[in-house]
């Protein structure tokens, strides 16, 4: 019961514009993360941690660990500078050098297409993904590096999170510029988004036979605030639009009959094409990803009346009483992650991949000690023993565990305060430092849990 299967993944995901910089390098085009301006707890993103430059050490301290698999993103704008004109040669030439690397340390790849990060000129010209014409241009690219990548990678995924632009998060992620946020336009970008997912998915099938692609979700764990019914049924509600709508698709079944009744009701049916609606049932991934950090709380009462569904959490999140939490108020549930892992087994019969999990702290290096994480330790213990029990005690399938940010980089807000690895990158938000790298205490513990394949945790 100790020990994983042997052929278990493990490993690390990032982002490109969280790690790469090199923003105006290699024939990059401008992405819309490129003009936005440093704050006091946030960076710009041009140099990151600099991964585009010192990759190969990143890789070379992912070998000691053990990782045999690493999710990165490819930047749409670094191999087609305007998102749909010409590709750019040096850019895939970047990544063909930075697979090859992976592949020559035994890490498997796994490529996620999309991380929020549009390029500029696709969100000044359409808007992002609420024009229909920047989902063809996804498509056109990830079309491009299916072609030029998928010999050689088993692991896809189109967007990272992709239930977010269900959430009003999708205004902050989708390249959208302008306009007044409206729940038509969420509806919008969340169709064209799962369009974009779902003909990718069948061209790699159609193309590159012994390539999986993942439908992943931010998965919004919620508990009611009490045994109320009504905090019960919307929790319910919350889970149907922003988890399980999505996981329907993943599975072949199309859009949630309730999800639907609303685009009736609001009259958007125009943004569903007959075609479209007809793919989502003959489409199906080949595996469930999802990211996890922790569980939230609905209080139904706190809801303003005739809010949409997907924003629900915007009005009734509350604090757990029964949890502790972050410095960011995230609360540590490591039994909702065996929750998340149990139910999609139980529901869809496809295989888990949790290939986000992990804990945000702000740290600070001495510059001689290793820092001391021992709440790092336990965190990542305690949830690999709830992912444990998952498998051993409940029967699911699970493909491997991948750590969120292993080695530090910037949080999606660009706050470096907030640090996820087992290793310390030396920066600051507005001073780089030397980028060093630094083993913290926790690198050690993660080392012999992945040589042991779980049995030493």
């Amino acid at each position: 019961m100790n020990r994983l299967p042997a052929n278990f993944l493990w490993g690390n995901s990032v982002s490109s514009m969280q790690t790469e910089g090199a923003w105006n390098e290699g024939g990059k085009g401008m992405s819309v993360y490129d003009i936005r301006e440093p704050r006091e707890f946030a960076s710009d993103w041009k140099v990151a941690t600099d991964s585009y430059h010192r990759y190969p050490e990143d890789f070379d301290l992912m070998k000691d660990l053990g990782m045999n698999c690493y999710r990165f993103q490819i930047a749409w704008s670094r191999v087609c500078p305007t998102g749909d004109g010409e590709f750019n040669d040096e850019g895939i030439a970047f990544y063909d050098r930075f697979i090859n690397d992976l592949i020559a340390r035994g890490i498997e790849p796994m490529i996620c297409l999309y991380h929020f990060d549009m390029p500029l000129a696709l969100a000044e010209t359409y808007n992002g993904f609420t024009d229909r014409r920047v989902m063809e241009a996804f498509i056109r690219y990830g079309q491009k590096m299916i072609d030029c990548f998928g010999d050689r990678v088993k692991w896809w995924l189109t967007f990272n999170e992709q239930n977010l632009y269900h959430m009003p998060d999708a205004f902050l992620i989708s390249g959208y510029m302008r306009g007044d946020r409206t729940l038509r336009e969420l509806y919008q970008i969340q169709h064209h988004v799962m369009m974009a997912h779902v003909h990718l998915t069948r061209y790699l099938h159609e193309t590159q036979p012994a390539a999986l692609m993942g439908g992943m979700l931010a998965h919004q764990l919620v508990y009611p605030a009490t045994c109320k019914p009504q905090d019960v049924f919307c929790a319910q509600q919350y889970d149907e639009f922003t988890n399980q709508n999505l996981l329907r698709v993943y599975a072949g079944e199309g859009y949630s009959p309730e999800v639907l009744a609303v685009v009736e009701r609001e009259g958007f049916t125009d943004i569903y094409q007959p075609a479209d609606l007809a793919l989502l049932t003959t489409t199906k991934c080949d595996y469930l990803a999802f990211s996890y950090y922790a569980s939230r709380t609905l209080d139904s009462d706190a809801i303003p009346a005739g809010t949409a569904v997907n924003n629900y959490l915007t009005y009734g999140m509350k604090d757990n009483p029964f949890l502790k939490a972050t410095e960011w108020n995230w609360q540590i549930d490591p039994l909702g992650f065996r929750t998340i892992i149990t139910r999609y087994y139980n529901d869809w019969r496809l295989p888990v991949f949790p290939i986000e999990n992990g804990i945000g702290v702000i740290e600070a290096w001495d510059g001689i000690n290793p820092v001391e994480d021992d709440y790092r330790i336990d965190y990542h213990r305690d949830h690999i023993n709830a992912m444990k029990a998952a498998i051993f005690e409940d029967g699911a399938e699970v493909i491997g565990y991948l750590g969120w940010g292993l080695i530090d980089i910037l949080s999606s807000q660009g706050d470096m305060r907030k640090r996820y690895g087992v290793v310390y990158v030396n920066r600051d938000n507005h001073d780089l430092k030397d980028l060093k790298r630094v083993p913290k205490k926790s690198y050690a513990w993660l080392k012999r849990a992945i040589h042991s394949n779980g049995e030493e945790i």
